[in-house]
């Protein structure tokens, strides 16, 4: 029994996903964020309702899911928590989808656009390629600061297996030298 329960344990950890790293939580967590050289892959705040309506359209806000008063108000709750915290960012890229742009302005006050982190939700095809290219600008960020990356659910959990709730963060460490290109360190919800 010991030897099925030993080879079970050697093939979970052999089989290919993201590199784990010690979980933070707390004070800790908040530490290895004030030093700088992670990247936080935020879900966007809370935006009522599932995937893009009906008459889509890029650019056009009125034909877009949107946030809520109550996502306005957990988009300016993270950026005051970063902000309390002292919390040095770098760079703030967003995807292009209206709900994920409102949250990195409301919360960092700036948003880039980074087409590799567009929501695939309804064309999964592309979701492969953003997902690596997006794993590549995560490899290579070295700092100063921190980078935040505001998203979507759908692509938090092919780049990291993990499901967040709407305005979660999940705090990853650059691997330059690793395949995988990173790995998660921990879990930050505010608000909502």
């Amino acid at each position: 029994m010991r030897l099925v329960v030993s080879f079970l344990l050697i093939l979970l950890f052999a089989l290919p996903g993201t590199a784990r790293a010690e979980m933070l939580e707390g004070d800790a967590l908040w530490q290895a964020l004030r030093q700088g050289g992670h990247v936080v892959l935020f879900r966007h705040a809370i935006a009522p309702g599932g995937g893009d309506p009906a008459g889509f359209r890029l650019g056009d806000c009125s034909t877009q899911r949107n946030l809520s008063e109550e996502g306005r108000q957990q988009a300016r709750a993270i950026g005051d928590a970063f902000r309390q915290r002292q919390v040095p960012i770098a760079r703030v890229l967003a995807s292009r989808w209206c709900r994920s742009t409102e949250t990195a302005q409301l919360a960092f006050g700036t948003a880039e656009p980074f087409p590799a982190i567009d929501s695939f939700f309804q064309d999964r095809a592309r979701g492969p390629g953003q997902t690596e290219a997006a794993r590549v600008r995560i490899q290579t960020f070295e700092g100063p600061g921190n980078m935040m990356m505001v998203t979507h659910q759908v692509n938090i959990t092919a780049l990291t297996e993990i499901f967040p709730a709407s305005g979660e963060g999940v705090v990853v460490r650059p691997l330059p030298d690793d395949p995988k290109g990173f790995a998660v360190i921990g879990r930050i919800r505010i608000g909502g």
